[in-house]
């Protein structure tokens, strides 16, 4: 049920979890400016910085420290990186949702038809991918069956990131959640409007609230606001719209589980865990780096020391200038070429040594240590350090870090998306009048990602097939391993049907053997 009294929001113990989110978000965007005031909430002088503890520990960030010279602070995109990796690392091809052969009641492909429709779209390769970032970010997403009929004729999958929810768990398994959207705020007086849409098995309950920036403040009807005024027709006297089942329309799908920081914390024990968690001091170093690499091409740039006979006096009391375009220079009278010193030239190039290596060799190991901590292999982000040509297997074995955890990550995602999916075509025939109608939950299949090149894995399956070795069908099963098998069948019965009008095409020709000597050549 949604709250009534004027509560503190996010309430305990999720306003911790936002507050770790809030900072993960922060590095995410690469917002700067949020990364100053999380890290630096003391004035310039600040005994905090050689304190112990929390406080301590935080006042040493280099985005918490005072910058009284004004030097730039470069921030690197790493965070947001990692979680665009993560994401394409698990739905650069989005999963296939496939009907088993007795799951369904009536004409399965009629029933795969219309599941291909409702979650084998683009939307829904894009809506996953979206999320796949989120989770890694967040540790974990929420996603959701939404449908409206003026938007859309079939029910859709939708994504809800985890800073803005409050779930409930029972046994680790989610059982209710609330999630919240802002959306009116007025920053002069703090006044927020807060729509919040609380999921329970067989009902989402719309509220709309009127409060501050840290309180919910009062329930307000639904019709006060256009962003909620929609939902004032749909609910019932308990501000809730009946979904028809008994199951929950949504689901959390964590990033990786356990979570660290909050294993002994009920209510957020059953969070995943960020890609980004523990590695903000990690991610500050490597800003702390890229700036004093630049630092050191701003110190480094070449200088000419100048004589001062060859500058031009600006008038009293307003200095002189050096015309570094002049294509001849005159001494002045009285005034020597060797000014400076005797035997001296008057004009002296310095350039200083910028110490390149250095800082590139502390950023990517830097780099690598984040990498490492989020599971994944510098070799997914397109590292090209290693020099010349390298094999498959080379490459299988540079990958094999996030390849597992790949593999790792599927696991959850599957044990999510299969029974949502089930939800999905239940609300579908329910509100949309589909004919599906499945006993069992579909199968998630996860795309196969190709580590072989395409030439070594022909040339492999044509010498296997060469010797009898593997029949056609298997052969279509290894070259397209993310088909389902119904692809994979009519594949094979093209390439029959091809091979047969080519041997009648033979046969026909001038002074080719008969039908059934070309059958019996070709059986050979």
């Amino acid at each position: 049920m949604l709250p009534d009294a004027n509560i503190a929001w996010p309430p305990p113990p999720f306003d911790q979890a936002h507050k770790a989110m809030t900072v993960w978000d922060a590095w995410y965007t690469g917002d700067t400016n949020r990364l100053t005031d999380i890290y630096q909430r003391h004035p310039a002088y600040r005994p905090a910085q050689f304190s112990g503890g929390l406080v301590g520990r935080i006042a040493r960030f280099f985005w918490g420290r005072p910058n009284p010279q004004a030097t730039k602070r470069l921030h690197i995109p790493l965070a947001a990186d990692l979680a665009r990796g993560s994401s394409s690392l698990l739905f650069s091809q989005p999963p296939r949702f496939v009907i088993g052969e007795d799951d369904a009641r009536g004409d399965r492909k009629t029933a795969q038809s219309r599941l291909e429709l409702l979650l084998g779209g683009a939307d829904t390769a894009a809506t996953l991918l979206e999320a796949g970032e989120l989770a890694s970010v967040l540790g974990g997403v929420y996603l959701r069956a939404w449908w409206d009929r003026a938007v859309s004729d079939h029910v859709n999958l939708g994504k809800m990131a985890a800073d803005c929810a409050v779930p409930r768990w029972r046994y680790d398994r989610l059982v209710g959640v609330t999630f919240w959207q802002v959306v009116a705020e007025d920053t002069s007086n703090g006044v927020v409007w807060r729509h919040l849409e609380h999921h329970a098995p067989g009902r989402i309950y719309h509220g709309l609230y009127l409060g501050g920036r840290a309180k919910l403040g009062q329930r307000r009807p639904l019709i006060e606001h256009p962003d909620t005024a929609w939902a004032a027709p749909l609910v019932d006297a308990d501000s809730a719209i009946a979904t028809g089942l008994n199951t929950l329309t949504a689901c959390y799908v964590p990033n990786v589980r356990f979570n660290r920081i909050w294993r002994h914390t009920p209510g957020l024990a059953s969070l995943g865990r960020s890609d980004l968690e523990g590695q903000e001091p990690l991610l500050d170093a490597l800003d702390e780096t890229y700036s004093a690499w630049m630092r050191d091409i701003e110190l480094g740039r070449s200088r000419l020391f100048v004589d001062k006979s060859l500058t031009q006096s600006r008038g009293p009391g307003s200095g002189a200038v050096f015309d570094s375009e002049q294509a001849i220079f005159t001494p002045l009278p009285g005034a020597g070429l060797g000014s400076l010193k005797d035997g001296s030239a008057p004009i002296i190039p310095q350039q200083f040594t910028i110490r390149w290596q250095e800082h590139r060799e502390t950023a990517t190991e830097i780099t690598e240590l984040i990498l490492r901590g989020a599971g994944l292999s510098a070799s997914t982000f397109g590292d090209t350090r290693t020099a010349g040509l390298i094999t498959a297997t080379e490459i299988n074995s540079r990958d094999k870090l996030s390849e597992a955890t790949r593999d790792q990550k599927i696991n959850y995602w599957k044990a999510e998306l299969a029974p949502l999916a089930r939800t999905i075509t239940e609300l579908d025939r329910i509100h949309f009048g589909s004919q599906i109608q499945l006993k069992a939950n579909p199968e998630v299949r996860w795309p196969v990602r190709a580590q072989a090149p395409p030439l070594e894995t022909a040339q492999r399956l044509a010498a296997l097939k060469a010797v009898d070795l593997i029949s056609t069908e298997q052969a279509v099963r290894e070259r397209n391993p993310n088909w389902s098998g119904d692809d994979v069948n009519d594949e094979v019965n093209r390439i029959r049907t091809e091979v047969d009008q080519r041997i009648r095409n033979q046969a026909t020709q001038p002074g080719a053997p008969g039908p059934a000597a070309a059958m019996s050549d070709s059986a050979h």
